[in-house]
């Protein structure tokens, strides 16, 4: 069994066989969020892309624990530089970690660090998230894409998490038409009610969704098993 923990945003943990995986730990200065960033060891993190209500306190928790960090090739080659163990990954390629497996996929986002000047860390990416014989894809933040359905066709997806708060991503419709290109036993809805541009209501999302997946709204700090 994997348990799916929402934690806020864009963050969740996957929990499988004692080991846990951490997608986008967006922890400190997150009004959603459901835990402290001191509290979490994972055994490894995923960062999507470069901005910091994604990269969070990923970089800070990989270096207190020592965790693997995993991230496309430019951003993990930061991480690096400020101290941590990573594996570098880019667009179409995956790694088997042994206790769970990932693929980056496309993303229509950007990905730099907001200093002075930016720091480009790549392209935005999504992931597939291969672990106990299930897949999960975590869509990053992105735009409606035709890669949606290639993902949909190549995978049988369990359970898809996909950013619906519009302004900087996917709004409603465009998330509920991805659904449909995926085409995923499961959804839950990611990347909203954080900030004021970003807010969308997850019941109406569920509403539009219909019978082609079943709908999981989770509040920070719940959890799905997925079987």
């Amino acid at each position: 069994m994997v348990q799916i923990t929402y934690l806020g945003h864009s963050a969740v943990s996957l929990a499988s066989q004692g080991k846990t995986l951490l997608v986008d730990p967006f922890l400190s200065g997150n009004p959603q969020a459901s835990v402290q960033a001191s509290d979490l060891t994972p055994d490894a993190i995923y960062l999507t892309h470069g901005h910091d209500d994604h990269v969070g306190d990923g970089i800070s928790i990989a270096q207190r624990t020592g965790c693997l960090v995993v991230a496309c090739f430019e951003l993990a080659t930061y991480c690096q530089r400020q101290g941590c163990q990573v594996h570098p990954l880019h667009i179409g390629g995956r790694r088997d970690f042994g206790w769970f497996a990932l693929k980056l996929t496309p993303a229509l986002h950007g990905s730099a660090k907001m200093t002075d000047p930016p720091i480009y860390t790549g392209n935005p990416t999504g992931g597939l998230i291969t672990i106990e014989g299930k897949t999960v894809y975590h869509a990053g933040d992105t735009g409606l894409m035709a890669d949606m359905e290639l993902i949909g066709r190549l995978n049988d997806v369990d359970l898809a998490l996909l950013p619906i708060g519009d302004n900087f991503t996917m709004g409603i419709d465009d998330a509920v038409e991805a659904v449909r290109m995926i085409k995923p036993k499961q959804v839950i809805p990611i990347h909203y009610n954080t900030f004021e541009p970003i807010q969308a209501d997850p019941r109406e999302f569920a509403s539009k969704i219909g019978d082609l997946a079943e709908v999981t709204i989770l509040q920070p700090g719940e959890s799905l098993a997925l079987a």
